[in-house]
């Protein structure tokens, strides 16, 4: 959560900040100053240029033309909030007063019912002040809650993912002396991967993982564990994988995103979309010791995500899926260090696909494509030689103070310091089946079977390439193949 008092006191960076995230209210204002400062386009042309790069730096270099309607609402309430304790402040005046009054009336012997009548009077005033104003700043809290984190300064300003920086790349994509197929085509071959059945059992967007798919998902889950935990200092900790209400608040993706979330009901519970949600909240309305921090977990747990607004796109395969395996590192840092820190999460994501062996690029998100709780954030995308393009396998994100302000999660340097809001990090330390995606791809061989990478070979209990399912499968059975012989 933004502090509001950062809105109160820097009004014009908090603006700054949304209008790079592309929030701001396409009215006849912008229309305006675009014809006032670059010419005549019609209101459509006009509309299509604020969603551009140039259009975006366009509006933040005239901020004071834009309008922003949750800023808008804000300042409103926060007005309404600061007439009502200036007029609780002056009874509070009157009160003392009174009080005073009352006190001499006392020593004289001076009847004091009328004062003690305005007394009580003053009071009930007082009274419904303090209700409306707690009912305001709750309103307050309410529209703060809509607006996303400001990006860090070295986030690049942009208006998609089209304008994220490449910050380096690692390992030569391999070269085939065949036409690599693709995960999907590979799988479904060797009827490891069975998406036809998991339809049926449930719907779209689900898979069943058979005999060494399976196997392998399980292999690299216990790789990324035991690396993270043997070699890059991160404590395991294995989370409820339904959550509460507050919990999802805390870490921003309610109010805003309910729709992309599975709620389970009459329980008001909600599925994990990502570990980040309970090992965030491990520490919700704590006092971290600060002589611990920073304090880094790794976990693994399934995800379900709805996936609302995505319909067509990734249809087939393993890459957008309702229901997925993720190994997640969270850190819980101070401010000075957080940016630090962030780096080394980074690092460590890294490590994962350097020793699979898979080549990766790192990306710097733009304020077009970041999350709505980060403040810096980098995509490591790896390379998958069936569409010859880099996919996204993990975002490792620093939200900075936003999701501890929002689950008060603080800490104090010593006894007599004031609490601090600790800065958080995570980041996937990988995606699992988007890791199964580029080993099926990248180690692929021209028979259809694939190489185990060198590192997963203590995991996988003897088996040095994946090939056909060997369990029931319409492929095995004898009818089948007598079908065949028969065509």
């Amino acid at each position: 959560m933004l502090d509001p008092k950062l809105i109160r006191s820097d009004m014009a960076k908090v603006k700054r900040g949304l209008i790079a995230r592309s929030m701001f209210d396409l009215d006849e204002n912008i229309v305006k100053l675009y014809k006032s400062k670059l010419g005549e386009k019609s209101v459509e042309e006009i509309h299509q240029f604020y969603k551009t790069l140039e259009g975006i730096k366009f509006l933040m270099e005239n901020q004071t033309d834009v309008n922003i309607s949750h800023l808008s609402g804000f300042i409103k309430l926060d007005e309404e909030r600061r007439e009502v304790i200036k007029e609780v402040e002056e009874l509070k005046c009157q009160q003392n007063r009174a009080n005073a009054e009352i006190s001499a009336a006392k020593k004289t012997g001076a009847d004091i019912k009328a004062k003690l009548e305005e007394m009580k009077a003053i009071s009930e005033k007082v009274k419904t002040l303090d209700a409306k104003q707690s009912e305001i700043e709750k309103k307050i809290e309410e529209v703060v809650l809509y607006l996303p984190n400001i990006c860090h300064e070295t986030t690049p300003v942009g208006a998609s993912g089209d304008d994220n920086v490449e910050i380096r790349k690692w390992g030569t994509p391999r070269q085939f002396s065949f036409e690599p197929l693709s995960h999907a085509d590979i799988g479904v071959k060797l009827d490891i991967l069975d998406f036809d059945r998991a339809a049926k059992i449930t719907g779209a967007r689900f898979t069943v993982l058979k005999g060494d798919a399976a196997r392998l998902e399980r292999a690299l889950i216990s790789f990324m564990i035991d690396v993270h935990t043997g070699e890059n200092g991160y404590h395991e900790v294995l989370p409820p994988y339904a959550v509460n209400r507050d919990s999802m608040r805390g870490t921003g993706q309610l109010p805003k995103f309910e729709e992309d979330l599975f709620k389970v009901t009459p329980s008001g519970y909600y599925l994990i979309p990502t570990a980040e949600v309970p090992v965030t909240n491990l520490h919700r309305d704590e006092m971290l010791n600060f002589e611990s921090l920073p304090i880094k977990y790794v976990s693994f747990t399934p995800c379900f995500r709805a996936e609302a607004g995505s319909y067509g796109k990734d249809m087939k395969g393993l890459i957008r899926q309702h229901q997925f395996h993720k190994v997640e590192l969270v850190k819980f840092t101070a401010p000075e260090k957080s940016y630090e820190e962030h780096e080394k999460l980074v690092a460590d994501a890294e490590k994962i696909l350097q020793k699979l062996g898979l080549p990766y690029r790192v990306m710097a998100l733009s304020t077009g494509d970041i999350g709505f709780s980060a403040a810096k954030c980098y995509d490591l995308e790896v390379w998958l030689p069936s569409q010859n393009v880099y996919r996204e396998i993990s975002s490792c994100s620093n939200f900075e103070d936003f999701q501890s302000r929002r689950a008060q999660i603080r800490f104090k340097r010593d006894a007599k310091s004031k609490p601090e809001f600790a800065h958080t990090i995570n980041g996937s330390g990988l995606a699992i089946g988007r890791t199964l995606i580029a080993i099926i791809e990248n180690y692929q061989n021209e028979d259809g079977t694939i190489d185990v990478p060198q590192a997963l070979l203590p995991y996988m209990g003897g088996v040095t390439k994946i090939g056909a399912f060997k369990g029931y499968s319409v492929q095995n059975q004898p009818q089948a193949q007598a079908k065949q012989q028969v065509k």
